[in-house]
């Protein structure tokens, strides 16, 4: 028996969390890291596992792939992703992040949709960090992620009585 999280031992809860609850507490992790693995396709069929930073809109990603990358080229020939995000991981009481499943749309410099997620996405410290000027976005590429599912996993639900997996799905 764990002496400083008993609620870690079983039997578990399986009830669900409402969907307002749920989209809110992934919001949060979302707003806790700014750093995600995502997984694409290469086109010898392999998988391609790469850090990226990303900044969140709602439930959506951005982030910006560099160019001429494995990983833009992946992305542009199937836009189907895998993202994993998680926290710290010190212990059972501490295991949370969500993996995110759906599709990657890469939009032009100056195309519809642009301009918003170059505000979304924090741009100006990383010109800074280069040395660029800092008056104006790089003139790239940014990737819009939209998930049609989300599995978020967060183990201090428990305690509150709910499953430590929730599903979360665009389409319900």
């Amino acid at each position: 028996m764990s002496t400083a999280y008993p609620w870690c031992e079983p039997p578990w809860p399986e009830k669900e969390l409402p969907r307002e609850q749920l989209e809110d507490r992934i919001q949060e992790l979302l707003g806790h890291v700014n750093m995600m693995v995502m997984a694409t396709i290469s086109k010898a069929g392999k998988p391609i596992a790469s850090p990226i930073e990303y900044y969140a809109d709602g439930l959506n990603l951005y982030c910006l792939p560099d160019p001429g990358t494995p990983k833009l080229a992946a992305m542009q020939r199937d836009p189907n992703i895998c993202a994993a995000i998680h926290m710290p991981y010190i212990g059972w009481q501490s295991g949370r992040g969500a993996q995110f499943f759906g599709q990657v749309e890469i939009i032009e410099p100056h195309t519809p949709g642009w301009d918003h997620g170059m505000e979304i996405f924090k741009w100006q410290p990383w010109m800074e960090d280069l040395g660029m000027d800092c008056s104006k976005p790089f003139e790239r590429q940014i990737a819009k992620i939209v998930p049609d599912r989300i599995l978020y996993t967060d183990v201090w639900l428990w305690k509150q009585g709910f499953h430590a997996k929730q599903i979360w799905r665009r389409d319900q």
